[in-house]
């Protein structure tokens, strides 16, 4: 099955994934073409290092997201979705706790 862009980050929030771990994180990142630096980063770093602890899990998500919806913009969704899919359940970082959504 061929994802799409909804189907991909669906499969990222399943089972309380947020994003990837650091590491795996900054992989995906680097795997994304075209990235380019004007006033910040296009699209934006991951949130990784000293924003992992600063940052709530909602917003790691949204980041992902950005960079999933880059990938399609840029032609390699596939690529992505393939890294994305090929991590193992400890690769990921899961939500602690009760996300809103599900309260």
């Amino acid at each position: 099955m061929k994802d799409t862009t909804q189907s991909l980050i669906d499969y990222c929030r399943a089972n309380r994934r947020v994003c990837p771990m650091p590491p795996k994180w900054a992989l995906l990142y680097r795997r994304l073409p075209n990235k380019r630096r004007e006033d910040g980063w296009e699209p934006a770093l991951p949130l990784i290092l000293g924003a992992w602890h600063d940052t709530p899990d909602f917003l790691k998500m949204e980041r992902l997201v950005e960079h999933i919806e880059w990938a399609e913009l840029q032609g390699c969704l596939d690529e992505i979705a393939t890294y994305l899919r090929n991590l193992r359940e400890e690769e990921w970082y899961h939500m602690v706790g009760c996300p809103d959504w599900e309260c």
